[in-house]
């Protein structure tokens, strides 16, 4: 569990490609249909990056518009981390090259992956970092270009996913008691198995051979996934209510990852949350990985549906496995 923060959203900002991807697209080049996708994923449509937009585009984007919602100059900032496992290059970081892009020459940066569950564990690093060191503005994105690793005739997978970038800025408030107030995180190696994107790799180099075989897609076991994904964003969401000394219905707002609107309603169901609280944007981006917290912290920050004050539950889950949940006062 973490400790209590010191820092506070100063604001939020949001990037997404403008090429819109519906179902009805994807009727035209896979297997599928508008109604077997929406009945089983609840997504209607996803942004798909064009082949010269990159994660750093994306990234940037967002970051400006977070900067600018908080009122702090990139210069202000001491520290930058990006939650991404589809960085643009393998080195350097890709929070090296949004530091480039968006002037933020005071700070040091780096990259953290963990699938999914990226910026939730990104947020929890920056806090500690800014508890431990006396960091005074930070800023901590969440951004995806998964559809690079996406196997465009699997129709398991390639309706399932979209790319984006989500940002926050954090730093000091007067007001007592809001920021990043409590996270849990964990992680389990052993489900590696059944839901992971190999990439190019000593083990599988980009060859003709596997080129063609799609080795480098994202490959799921969408059974075993729904199963662990419910019970351990559960699982998390309810050690977090429990240590903070609260319920369920404390919270002015729930905000799960945006994967499938099957495992998103059982989640619902088993933590008695009502179905009001309950943010879903699945059915406009799809899941773009670490960028969908934040795309949706964004959306209800600007949308007046939380202010001042809000208790916000958040709960994650993602390759590795990796997961987690958190409470946020804003």
């Amino acid at each position: 569990m973490s400790q209590k923060s010191c820092a506070a959203i100063l604001g939020t900002g949001r990037a997404v490609p403008d090429n819109v991807v519906t179902n009805k697209d994807l009727e035209k080049i896979v297997d599928t249909s508008d109604s077997w996708i929406v009945e089983r994923t609840g997504i209607k449509e996803r942004r798909v990056a064009e082949p010269d937009e990159m994660l750093t585009d994306l990234a940037s984007k967002a970051a400006t518009a977070a900067l600018e919602a908080a009122g702090v100059s990139a210069e202000e900032l001491d520290l930058i981390v990006l939650g991404t496992a589809s960085g643009d290059v393998q080195s350097p970081a890709t929070a090296c090259l949004v530091q480039e892009r968006i002037g933020a020459h005071n700070a040091f940066c780096f990259d953290l992956s963990a699938a999914c569950s990226g910026f939730l564990y990104s947020l929890h690093v920056a806090d500690s970092l800014m508890i431990a060191a006396g960091y005074k503005k930070t800023l901590v994105i969440g951004g995806e270009i998964p559809t690079t690793y996406i196997n465009w005739q699997d129709r398991d997978t390639c309706v399932l996913f979209g790319d984006g970038a989500g940002a926050v800025v954090l730093g000091p408030s007067d007001v007592e008691g809001r920021g990043l107030l409590r996270t849990c995180l964990k992680s389990d190696g052993r489900g590696q198995r059944f839901l992971n994107v190999t990439g190019h790799n000593r083990a599988n180099l980009p060859t003709v051979e596997n080129l063609e075989s799609q080795n480098h897609a994202v490959r799921m076991d969408g059974r075993e996934v729904y199963r662990s994904a419910v019970a351990s964003m559960t699982d998390a969401m309810n050690q977090v209510l429990e240590a903070e000394g609260i319920t369920i219905d404390d919270l002015d707002l729930f905000i799960p990852h945006q994967a499938n609107i099957r495992i998103i309603e059982a989640i619902g169901k088993r933590l008695k949350v009502s179905s009001d609280k309950v943010y879903i944007n699945l059915d406009r981006y799809g899941n773009t990985s670490a960028a969908t917290i934040p795309i949706a912290l964004d959306e209800v920050c600007r949308n007046g549906l939380v202010g001042p004050g809000s208790l916000i539950g958040i709960a994650t889950f993602g390759a590795g496995f990796t997961w987690g949940a958190g409470l946020v006062r804003l």
